[in-house]
């Protein structure tokens, strides 16, 4: 899935410190200290997400926020040492799609941008065409129906469940680097602490529904020292 996100962050060190994750995970990424250059921004850029600092200098990001809903609806993310419950129901309310505090993981914020996203990717599909055809991934003889949240193989549904499922699917989107079962922990279950090994539990069980022989899986590879990465190079269509 590329992207291309606009952070409007004052604290130099936040901004680069985003910059850095998202544009490792494969999203593009341009930066402005001030909701005035954001507007600018937005007039002549492509921009399919912004992450929205509150206390800017000049116009703050609540302001920033209505003038930009009155002639955009892309997905918002305010990322705010503000913490108190108005500010939220505030910033919620007039628009933003999310609220994360600081301080925040960067690898939890970078999953929920691409979870934004993919929600407004597909809100944007479903309004220009109703009548089109589900995306969909294949990879060998498994097609990932990712509105349908279905796997089938030869047109038969796989049981997988749900947590199965978006392990399965974060892997295909991230195919492109190895994910620690902390990454996935972290990102599936949307927990910072917890027993992540029940990472390797659900692997182990996906591989018995998806892999020819799961002692010598083809599609989710073990990295040894690392964690596990779906091989790429097995997708046949439906790019992320």
């Amino acid at each position: 899935m590329k992207a291309k996100i606009l952070i409007v962050e004052d604290e130099v060190e936040i901004a680069e410190l985003i910059t850095l994750y998202l544009e490792k995970d494969g999203l593009e990424t341009v930066r402005t200290e001030t909701a005035e250059e954001a507007l600018t921004i937005m007039e002549n850029s492509e921009i399919d997400l912004i992450i929205l600092d509150i206390n800017l200098p000049g116009m703050d990001g609540f302001e920033f926020l209505q003038k930009l809903r009155n002639t955009k609806k892309i997905p918002v993310v305010i990322v705010s040492a503000r913490q108190d419950d108005a500010d939220m129901v505030l910033g919620l309310g007039i628009g933003a799609d999310d609220y994360v505090t600081k301080p925040f993981s960067p690898k939890v914020l970078v999953a929920r941008i691409r979870s934004n996203l993919r929600r407004y990717f597909n809100s944007v599909q479903s309004t220009e065409d109703s009548n089109r055809i589900r995306r969909v991934i294949r990879f060998g003889e498994y097609a990932v129906d990712t509105d349908a949240y279905i796997v089938k193989k030869n047109e038969k549904r796989v049981s997988l469940s749900p947590r199965e499922y978006e392990v399965l699917v974060y892997l295909i989107e991230n195919s492109s680097i190895p994910k620690t079962p902390d990454d996935i922990y972290k990102t599936v279950w949307g927990n910072n602490y917890g027993d992540i090994t029940t990472v390797a539990v659900h692997i182990q069980r996906i591989r018995k529904k998806i892999e020819k022989d799961p002692s010598r899986p083809e599609y989710i590879k073990t990295v040894h020292g690392f964690g596990y990465q779906f091989d790429g190079s097995k997708i046949l269509s439906g790019e992320m």
